[in-house]
């Protein structure tokens, strides 16, 4: 399981990205970079990070489903995931 503090830092940089993303899309179409600079560096969309939702893992995370590969298995295993089940031939 990921720290508590570093799921709450990156709920904390989507929210700042969704808060600045209307004034940083009218400053990039002006063209003003300066202005750009000065937003926090955190409202930028490229600083979040998919992290399970579940764990808070970062790595081996599922677009799709939100989770981590770990937790994926374990849930399609346990038949929680509608759709999917394990392959067997």
């Amino acid at each position: 399981m990921a720290k508590e503090s570093m799921k709450a830092r990156e709920v904390k940089r989507a929210k700042l990205c969704a808060k600045y993303a209307e004034k940083r899309k009218a400053l990039k179409e002006a063209g003003d970079y300066a202005a750009l600079d000065k937003l926090p560096k955190n409202a930028s969309p490229v600083r979040q990070h998919n992290r399970c939702s579940l764990t808070g893992r970062p790595k081996g995370y599922m677009r799709i489903f939100g989770i981590s590969r770990i937790q994926f298995r374990e849930m399609a295993s346990k038949g929680l995931i509608p759709g999917v089940r394990k392959a067997s031939w």
